[in-house]
């Protein structure tokens, strides 16, 4: 995950690049791998050679010429276009930004995979200031299509080449009643690179250099995290309590970020005149206020009969009258939790997704063939998992961490199902391919389960298959309850940090609350868990952006069950759907399998899934 905006993509005015897993957020089981079975590490040479590239330098030289040109052309003019113009102007303009999208991915995805590296930094950040000087000279552009009334765009559009762009006006123009005056939307721009991108930078190298000692090792932030899901409670323990005092250890630095970036997000939100801090982000995912604030209510509601109930059964099996904090990912008794190969791992994934229609199974075969993925966990990467769909020009890149767990090969499942997504999405071009962050989980969700699902036919032992749906079950509450759990965190730190600074130890307080109400009296939590919001990259880079784990998962939930239903013709609707990329809304996507996200009974339905399995383990 990388900061929002961190390279202009000015179309989305702060849109997202990567999409990543949501994962447990508190590791895994850790495993050695056989040396013959090194996960590969990608190459990012269909971009550029290197950060010193002639190439690269001259296409940042041609693209600053191409963008004060695009301006010397149009600026003051857009409006007075007429619709073929318009379209080509358009069309000019898009091939700017995706060559500058190019540039931004190489240096994105460099810095992500060697974020320890001083040297990688310098580049990123140079990269930025660069890509935010070009974006000054293109700004103008869509604050004037902004401008141009409605019945003038309106008749501009009936010209053919001008329709075409119809869902790039329809998304660009909800922004309209936020947009600022011009000189101010400049300001603000030129600043981005000394603001929020440059406190997410901060957070991203020191996170990179954190270590926990850990019997006389200095384990790195995700090593000591994989230790909270090892069978034996003592190492658990022993990992959690170490992790706290890491993570306490520059809990300061951790606290300046998190309320300087608040404070930046509720000036800006003042300034554009939105209504809470919630709402930048339904607006720019699509998707209205009502639709988010039932998702989450549903969630809340049901915590007792999920997540309450799952975790009090997991106490009993564990033989604990009280779970801590680092029991939430325990391995349950009897489970095998064998190392599985990273060839095992492509195998088993490209299968579940061939099984499924082999159309999308070729498109993931084409990631786990060719170097596009970065999956060996090395000190100083990033230790979270993301897709990131670059350009329709060059294909995505997925970056995670294998470490030879069940979960690991999940997680691949989940970034080729991104993967898969954005090839499909990419014939829409650069600005309408992407998806509103609402659907981008869908193809990846989908992915999961279908893993899921071969995983667990190709298990002949009742007990094991028992223990493979409670570990199912585990995700999806990790998916749904934790990730709307901390969005009501984020809701409740932001709210307060709009009346003042808010002390490290109120920022644990409002932790531990959501936590204690999302996981229920089977937990007990030690001092130690108040800290462990600090490490979430989410709250740094994208703020409210959990929730779309949740609505995906539960979206998910019901699309799978229209699939099992053996719904005709589902393969060709859901290819169709993930082709649309960003053209449609979620209503017109959702129609062709009789679903309605705005219908209060659909979030009940996704729910009853999870609800379901956990009767199942009640039984068992």
């Amino acid at each position: 995950m990388i900061c929002e905006a961190p390279f202009p993509r000015l179309f989305f005015p702060a849109s997202a690049p990567s999409v990543g897993a949501a994962g447990s957020s508190d590791g895994g089981q850790a495993t050695t791998l056989a040396a013959d079975e090194t996960p590969p590490r990608w190459d990012l040479s269909d971009l550029y050679a290197s950060a010193d590239s002639p190439v690269l330098a001259a296409d940042r030289e041609r693209i600053a010429e191409e963008a004060k040109a695009f301006a010397g052309r149009y600026r003051d003019r857009v409006a007075t276009l007429s619709g073929a113009e318009l379209a080509a102007a358009i069309g000019t303009y898009q091939a700017i930004d995706e060559a500058m999208g190019r540039i931004g991915a190489f240096a994105s995805l460099s810095f992500s995979a060697d974020m320890a590296s001083a040297e990688t930094g310098r580049f990123s950040q140079s990269v930025r200031e660069t890509l935010s000087d070009i974006s000054t000279d293109l700004l103008f552009f869509t604050l004037e299509l902004n401008k141009i009334s409605d019945g003038d765009l309106e008749a501009k559009l009936a010209d053919p080449a001008l329709g075409h762009w119809r869902p790039f006006f329809r998304d660009l123009r909800m922004f309209r009643p936020h947009q600022l005056a011009d000189e101010i939307e400049q300001v603000l721009l030129e600043k981005s690179v000394t603001g929020a991108s440059a406190w997410c930078r901060l957070f991203d190298e020191q996170m990179s250099e954190v270590r926990v000692p850990l019997n006389g090792k200095e384990l790195t932030l995700g090593e000591a995290l994989n230790l909270m899901s090892d069978p034996d409670r003592a190492v658990r323990e022993k990992a959690g309590r170490a992790v706290g005092l890491a993570l306490q250890k520059d809990l300061k630095l951790y606290s300046l970020i998190t309320n300087t970036l608040a404070k930046d997000k509720a000036v800006s939100d003042k300034l554009r005149q939105y209504p809470r801090p919630e709402s930048y982000r339904n607006l720019s995912n699509m998707v209205e206020d009502e639709v988010v604030d039932a998702l989450v209510s549903a969630v809340v509601a049901d915590y007792p009969r999920l997540s309450h109930r799952y975790y009090a059964l997991k106490a009993k099996w564990l033989g604990l009258e009280k779970l801590e904090h680092w029991d939430r990912n325990a391995p349950l008794p009897g489970m095998r939790e064998q190392n599985i190969p990273w060839s095992q791992a492509k195998s088993i994934v490209r299968q579940s997704y061939d099984g499924f229609d082999p159309r999308l199974g070729s498109l993931v075969g084409e990631f786990l063939d060719r170097p596009w993925i970065d999956a060996a966990p090395v000190p100083g990467k990033s230790s979270g998992a993301f897709a990131h769909p670059v350009a329709p020009s060059v294909h995505p890149y997925v970056l995670m961490n294998y470490r030879g767990r069940t979960r690991d090969v999940m997680t691949l499942a989940h970034e080729l199902g991104h993967g898969a997504h954005q090839i499909l999405a990419a014939k829409q071009g650069y600005f309408m391919s992407s998806t509103p962050l609402t659907l981008a989980e869908t193809a990846s969700v989908f992915g999961e389960m279908l893993t899921f699902q071969h995983l667990l036919d190709s298990e002949t032992d009742p007990e094991q298959k028992r223990l493979m749906l409670a570990a199912k079950v585990e995700d999806m509450l990790n998916t749904v309850v934790r990730q709307i759990a901390f969005y009501r965190f984020e809701g409740l730190v932001h709210g307060e940090r709009r009346n003042g600074e808010l002390l490290p130890g109120r920022i644990g307080e409002i932790w531990r609350q959501v936590q204690t109400e999302s996981l229920g009296p089977a937990f007990h939590f030690t001092p130690e868990y108040d800290v462990f919001w600090s490490y979430v990259p989410h709250f740094i880079h994208s703020p409210f952006y959990v929730y779309a784990y949740a609505f995906g998962d539960c979206l998910v939930n019901a699309l799978y069950g229209v699939y099992q239903g053996g719904a005709p013709g589902f393969q060709d609707k859901y290819l169709a759907m993930l082709s649309a990329g960003g053209t449609k809304r979620h209503k017109d996507l959702l129609a062709p399998f009789g679903l309605d996200a705005s219908d209060p009974g659909f979030w009940r339905r996704g729910l009853d899934v999870i609800s379901g399995l956990i009767d199942q383990l009640e039984v068992d």
